[in-house]
């Protein structure tokens, strides 16, 4: 029996909601055997981030050669990328091994709309990852950055789609999620927009949806599903994992990641 195997290359939230913690669990309910290397290490729960410490880029890189060197892969995801330096070697090692199926998750601006990372990790993420990404899924926030543009509406959305796309990536999901009417993603392949939408929940307990839509689309491609295809499942998913959300502490709450996927 072949199990898909995915790899998810983040941070680690010591709450368990967001980043390697959240991916694997993703990868889990999509009967996908994940794989990881972390990035950075977080003091985090409910409430906040107490602490951030990142590693060195040279054991970044180590991780990636035991992983991919050994056990390799048929997709991967990033997520917290934190510094230009992280970025290099992840970039580097993603090239040598030809990591080919790999789902960007850009966390560059936070729900808040705060900066994540320091201009010269911005210009480095936008040149040496997008352009290994067959897919980069910013929300509106990171869109904003990454097309020079405001982004408030379809047409809005629309318009960085294409923009980014041209900045090397195969395909380009830009999601609604901060608008107010219903949650539409759009999704462009490079020739024609494709809408996903789903009905907006109210619930405050959101906490790891942008790491767990991007490990949900990961694991559909590591499935071999195609990239549409990944994503429509990833919506739904996400969809249900937010809808049975739950506290997990005093602050945000947590999706319920382990419910069951066909």
């Amino acid at each position: 029996m072949v199990i898909p195997k995915a790899l998810t290359i983040a941070g680690s939230d010591s709450g368990g909601g967001a980043g390697i913690q959240a991916d694997l669990k993703t990868f889990t309910a999509f009967h996908v055997f994940g794989t990881s290397v972390l990035t950075a290490i977080t003091a985090q729960n409910s409430v906040g981030v107490q602490g951030v410490v990142n590693l060195p880029p040279e054991f970044v890189a180590q991780q990636l050669d035991s992983v991919l060197g050994d056990i390799g892969t048929d997709a991967a995801k990033t997520g917290m990328l934190s510094t230009a330096e992280i970025i290099r070697a992840v970039a580097s090692k993603l090239r040598q091994y030809g990591v080919e199926k790999l789902v960007v998750d850009p966390v560059m601006i936070a729900k808040s709309g705060d900066p994540l990372l320091r201009a010269d990790a911005r210009e480095a993420l936008i040149r040496e990852i997008l352009p290994l990404a067959l897919v980069v899924t910013p929300n509106l926030h990171e869109a904003e950055v990454l097309a020079e543009i405001p982004v408030k509406d379809r047409e809005g959305m629309e318009e960085a789609a294409r923009r980014i796309h041209r900045l090397g990536a195969r395909a380009v999901l830009v999601k609604g999620g901060h608008l107010k009417e219903d949650a539409l993603d759009l999704l462009f392949d490079g020739r024609a927009i494709i809408p996903f939408t789903a009905e907006r929940i109210q619930t405050p307990h959101t906490h790891g949806t942008g790491c767990t839509y991007s490990a949900a689309i990961a694991a559909g491609l590591a499935r071999g599903l195609p990239l549409t295809e990944a994503v429509g499942r990833a919506k739904e998913y996400v969809t249900r994992a937010i809808r049975e959300g739950f506290a997990v502490g005093r602050g945000v709450g947590s999706l319920k990641h382990f419910i069951p996927v066909s």
